[in-house]
């Protein structure tokens, strides 16, 4: 990974989901309720995606020989169950082979483990019950979580808001519009903190007060 990528990725990984995901015109949200492992983590890097049976994390084992430094390990079932997919061990093969991450669409155990371990990992549930071992799927192919297509390489971005998802050709045009939104936002919170309403600033009044059709708001 090229020093220009990892810079690209800190700046995603700065913006956060919310501002990604709106400089990216609202597509690509990974839509699932998700536990954040540490608190205050943030991450963006391409993803490593693993589709594994369900309720089977024979691929998620494999997936720790074939997972790069900096990516994340998007894991994937194609009906989710609350069954851990990660634990402790498979979390520490992660981080020695320096993942950026890990989200999980099933469920983790090990809770104290990986916290202490401190490799960040999102996942939809904590369960201690335990996967099979029987069913081969995929590395590296397209997956889908919470509506969203992901696809190798593409730029996974979590936070304390959950997740989104860049497709790898628009990741400088979703980049500039974050840029771009940040510098915006940044101009308006001057205005509030001056005591300036996002009521009046966005024309909202207006449209309440029935005087004309409201504005475009950042929110």
């Amino acid at each position: 990974m090229s020093q220009r990528d990892i810079d690209q990725l800190d700046q995603f990984a700065r913006y956060g989901v919310a501002t990604v995901y709106e400089a990216a015109g609202r597509v690509g949200l990974i839509d699932i309720p998700l536990h954040q492992i540490i608190p205050g983590s943030r991450v963006a890097g391409p993803a490593c995606t693993v589709m594994c049976g369900d309720g089977d994390n024979l691929m998620v084992h494999a997936a720790m020989a074939a997972v790069q430094p900096g990516e994340v390990l998007v894991l994937a079932q194609p009906n989710p169950q609350p069954i851990a997919m990660l634990g402790g061990l498979l979390a520490t093969q992660a981080k020695v082979h320096q993942a950026a991450g890990i989200i999980v669409d099933g469920a983790i155990r090990d809770v104290d483990e990986l916290h202490a371990l401190g490799l960040p990992i999102w996942a939809r549930w904590i369960r201690a019950r335990a996967a099979s071992k029987t069913e081969v799927g995929t590395i590296n192919r397209s997956v889908v979580i919470g509506a969203a297509s992901i696809a190798h390489g593409d730029i996974v971005v979590l936070d304390s808001d959950g997740a989104c998802v860049v497709a790898a050709e628009r990741a400088a045009e979703v980049l500039k519009a974050a840029d771009e939104r940040a510098e915006r936002e940044a101009a308006l919170q001057g205005k509030l903190e001056q005591g300036a309403l996002t009521y009046d600033v966005h024309g909202l009044r207006a449209f309440v007060e029935g005087k004309a059709g409201p504005t475009k708001p950042e929110h």
